[in-house]
Formats: structure tokens, C-alpha cells, sequence
């Protein structure tokens, strides 16, 4: 891949969607995207898109649960990326579990799991469903 033009952070909050043709930049764990012409096509609305335009999506892209696919597609619209000390904080690389983060990164770990959607929007339906059904299974028969 060639070497991404630096964008600061300043020149990204242009591209809001207001100020500059109407334009979409937004930024994702440091690198910076135009996504103008993909608002049109992005399957949860562009306005789940425009909201964050100008400014770092980085949280609410890895919250979503993107597809690889999805993941793979966003670098169609890599423009740039940020200087190094403008990158977001959420945007920094995270330490995986067990590593040298200790008790701290485990219960972060933990609470990300427990909020994530994948949990909260499937599992813990899932399990209700199946401890309802072998409750009734049990006292019913």
C-alpha cells in the first residue's frame, strides 16, 4: 500500500457534512476515510454516518460489529491518515487481554463484552429463551 497523506484533525472537521460541498470525512482508528459517495449506499442510513462526520467514528465502527467484509470495503475510502499526536485516544491500539494490563484489563475486557451488541442483542435473549424453555419442560411435564 503507498504511504498515506498526513490530514490533521483540523482539515478533517471541515468535511462535517455542512461545510465544505457537502462532503463526509470521518476517522477510524487514525486514518482518515471520505465517505461522501458511500452515504447512499450504507445499509443502517447515511445519517448514522453523518453524525460522526468530521470526527473520530473509531468507538462507534468497532461497536457496531462491521463484517470483514464491511472492514475490507472501508479501504476503498482510506484518504489519509492523522499525524501521529492528533491520533484519538480510542483510537490507540488496545492491550488484548492477559496481557500486561492485569486485573484492570480484564474487567474493561469483560464490560466491553457485556455491552458489545452481539451480547446484549443476541446471547443473553438466546440463553432467557432456553432457561424459560427448560423451566417450563420441567414443571409442566
Amino acid at each position: 500500500m503507498p504511504e498515506l497523506r498526513v490530514i490533521s484533525l483540523d482539515e478533517v472537521s471541515k468535511h462535517n457534512y455542512e461545510d465544505v460541498d457537502k462532503s463526509c470525512w470521518i476517522i477510524i482508528s487514525g486514518k482518515v476515510y471520505d465517505v461522501t459517495k458511500f452515504l447512499n449506499e450504507h445499509p443502517g442510513g447515511e445519517e448514522v454516518i453523518t453524525q460522526l462526520a468530521g470526527k473520530d467514528a473509531t468507538v462507534g465502527f468497532l461497536d457496531v460489529g462491521h463484517s470483514k467484509d464491511a472492514v475490507e470495503m472501508a479501504n476503498e475510502y482510506i484518504i489519509g491518515q492523522l499525524p501521529e499526536d492528533e491520533i484519538p485516544k480510542s483510537a490507540a491500539p488496545s492491550t488484548p487481554s492477559g496481557a500486561a494490563g492485569g486485573k484492570s484489563t480484564i474487567i474493561k475486557d469483560f464490560t466491553e463484552i457485556m455491552t458489545s451488541p452481539t451480547w446484549t442483542n443476541f446471547l443473553i435473549p438466546t440463553t432467557m429463551g432456553i432457561v424459560i424453555y427448560v423451566l417450563y419442560k420441567t414443571i409442566f411435564h
